[in-house]
């Protein structure tokens, strides 16, 4: 029989039971969830005037905070130093987002200093005389069609840069990033995206990427950086945009991924990146982006077949030799499209979708807007970050997303009942491979198409 002290109260229940010790993510995820819902209920109590200004896209700041970028940087900015292609990429899309050009000193400072970062080996180093390396290729490549001037584009050596993509390309079918470099998912995408951009993907770049691909999808449906690790967001849309250009996407297994990408929108509205990790901005691309994607994709499925695509059944695809992977048997347009590898991210846009946003793109816009935007110019990763160019770039190319996901067609205009806040927050429409603005992707296609 259980012995009780004189108030009653049990010896072994008089202390208090231990409280559970929260972990650092845990307190980051209950002090963001406080900071966005306090924004939230300051939108919800303000006037309607208050509400439009707190919706706004503050174009002017954003377009003043880019283009300083790109002539002045901090002494901060050294620890970037093997990153500057990025930083050229980061600002000048972002620019291009807005609906802005630089002028012709800049660019041709661009030009320049690219350039020099150019290898006489093919490929681009994050800065003159560095290692060339397929990130860095990647960001400025995508700067220099960002550009998209005759001197820009003509600036790229590409037989040195498919010289380049084949010393990187490995026996397992994946890429390195550089010399003795990490093989992931990531050197897959750079390597096929730049190569599809430039007209020089071919059958030898493109030979069991899909296969190494494949074997970085996880359990949980989205995809990792490499075999056995944990599914990730960007390396989600690195490996889904690589499938589409290379037309293998229907041997991932893409109603799982689609269900990973998804439930990766958290109570704040925004993405995160990993299962359990915090709200980030820059998703608002990488999970926006790859939805984007799937959404695009499951429209090239036959009506008939539909059903039996989202139980996770293969639709049968014509063989690429012959055809675009993108038509359906019988397609009309079979014999006008052959099959090329590089017209692929062309084709893929061609068409239609016969479906709706895969996630939620009113909320994304409003987390993009009211907790990554800085009102003196910039975005950032989320409230009580700093900003910076890298998360301003994503945050666009997400906001972009959302605008133009309801889009049947995506060269067409953003619907004003999709642009959150007023109708002049609209961006340019993206290229949702590539994570070009589609008029400079048009024009880079057509470029080298003459090649």
């Amino acid at each position: 029989m259980e012995e009780f002290t004189g108030d009653g109260s049990s010896p072994s229940s008089s202390a208090a039971p231990p409280q559970r010790r929260l972990t650092v993510t845990q307190r980051d995820q209950i002090a963001v969830e406080r900071n966005v819902f306090g924004i939230l209920r300051s939108l919800v109590d303000a006037s309607v005037q208050t509400q439009e200004i707190m919706l706004k896209l503050w174009r002017d700041k954003h377009i003043v905070f880019l283009t300083r970028g790109l002539k002045q940087l901090g002494p901060s900015f050294h620890v970037l130093d093997a990153n500057r292609p990025w930083l050229c990429y980061w600002i000048l899309h972002s620019l291009a987002l807005l609906g802005e050009s630089v002028d012709s000193e800049i660019e041709n400072n661009v030009v320049d200093f690219l350039s020099r970062c150019q290898d006489s080996e093919g490929g681009y180093g994050g800065g003159p005389g560095q290692l060339p390396h397929l990130a860095t290729t990647y960001a400025a490549v995508n700067s220099l069609i960002t550009l998209g001037t005759e001197r820009a584009l003509s600036s790229i050596n590409r037989h040195k840069i498919h010289s380049f993509l084949l010393r990187m390309k490995d026996l397992s079918g994946g890429f390195r990033m550089h010399d003795g470099g990490e093989i992931d998912v990531r050197a897959c995408y750079t390597a096929i995206s730049v190569a599809s951009c430039l007209n020089i993907l071919g059958r030898e770049l493109v030979e069991d990427v899909g296969n190494y691909i494949l074997s970085c999808q996880t359990y949980e449906g989205g995809i990792a950086g490499e075999p056995g690790s944990e599914a990730h967001g960007g390396y989600t849309f690195c490996g889904l945009a690589t499938m589409v250009l290379i037309g293998e996407a229907d041997k991932l297994d893409l109603p799982t991924l689609i269900d990973w990408v998804v439930f990766r929108q958290g109570v704040e509205y925004g993405f995160q990146g990993r299962t359990n990790k915090l709200v980030d901005g820059c998703y608002s691309f990488w999970q926006g982006g790859a939805l984007a994607v799937a959404q695009r994709l499951l429209s090239f499925v036959d009506e008939q077949l539909k059903s039996s695509f989202l139980e996770g059944k293969k639709v049968a695809k014509n063989n690429c030799s012959t055809s675009s992977p993108y038509m359906s048997e019988g397609d009309s347009d079979l014999d006008e499209h052959p099959c090329q590898f590089s017209d692929i991210g062309f084709y893929f846009l061609e068409r239609e979708s016969g479906w709706g946003s895969l996630f939620h793109s009113a909320a994304l816009q409003q987390y993009v807007l009211l907790h990554c935007q800085v009102p003196e110019g910039g975005f950032r990763d989320k409230p009580g970050k700093q900003r910076d160019h890298y998360h301003s770039c994503y945050c666009l190319s997400g906001l972009s997303l959302c605008q133009y996901s309801w889009s049947k067609n995506v060269n067409g205009p953003g619907l004003p009942m999709t642009v959150l806040g007023p109708y002049a927050n609209l961006l340019e429409p993206v290229h949702p491979l590539h994570n070009l603005v589609l008029d400079k992707y048009y024009n880079v296609h057509e470029f080298f198409s003459k090649a």
